[in-house]
């Protein structure tokens, strides 16, 4: 078998996910994991799907070691877990990591884990140059983050139900979902409201 895994920091980059995907299509994926998440996030849910699917002689890939991991730390538990399960690990057009027989090519785990080394620095910089962006805008007078919400900003259908609420016919989940709102725009709204003396 051979599992495809595809990953973008947010759901809201489709055209990057589906390039991904048609790229792992092509190169011969089966079945392709879907991940939207950081790369140096802990908690990989699909990640964790596909190394559990993987059966012993299965092909796992991917098209960039940072889609994998952006740590290195990350990266070397992969590598192990290929190892246990006896899987080859193809990076497209780069590395491949074959461990079908229970050890791997010390050369190509180098070339591996160097790959996840410059992976993490590369997020390493970029976070450094948001934050001096960042601080760059705010000295020179430019609010950072999002604007604050007032009350002009509460939409008609959540003034409509929030009496339902505060009398306990619609408990807070109830109000988040006949509203269309997440439950923490619920409770800033809830909150704006009920600062109002």
């Amino acid at each position: 078998m051979i599992y495809g895994y595809a990953r973008c920091s947010t759901n809201e980059s489709k055209q990057d996910i589906n390039r991904q995907v048609r790229e792992l299509k092509e190169a011969g994926a089966e079945e392709i994991f879907l991940e939207y998440e950081h790369g140096d996030s802990k908690i990989k849910k699909q990640q964790e799907a596909m190394f559990a699917a993987a059966a012993a002689g299965d092909t796992i890939i991917t098209l960039e070691v940072p889609r994998l991991a952006r740590s290195t730390q990350q990266l070397c538990e992969i590598i192990e877990l290929i190892r246990e399960k006896k899987l080859r690990l193809v990076i497209i057009g780069s590395i491949t990591l074959d461990c079908r027989t229970g050890s791997a090519d010390p050369m190509s785990e180098a070339f591996l884990q160097m790959a996840g080394v410059f992976s993490q620095l590369e997020l390493a910089i970029i976070r450094q140059r948001v934050k001096s962006g960042m601080q760059n805008a705010q000295a020179k007078g430019v609010r950072i983050g999002r604007p604050q919400a007032t009350i002009e900003d509460i939409p008609s259908s959540f003034l409509r139900h929030f009496p339902a609420y505060k009398s306990g016919i619609l408990n807070l989940s109830e109000l988040a979902r006949v509203c269309d709102l997440s439950r923490t725009t619920v409770y800033k709204y809830i909150s704006l409201l009920e600062g109002v003396k």
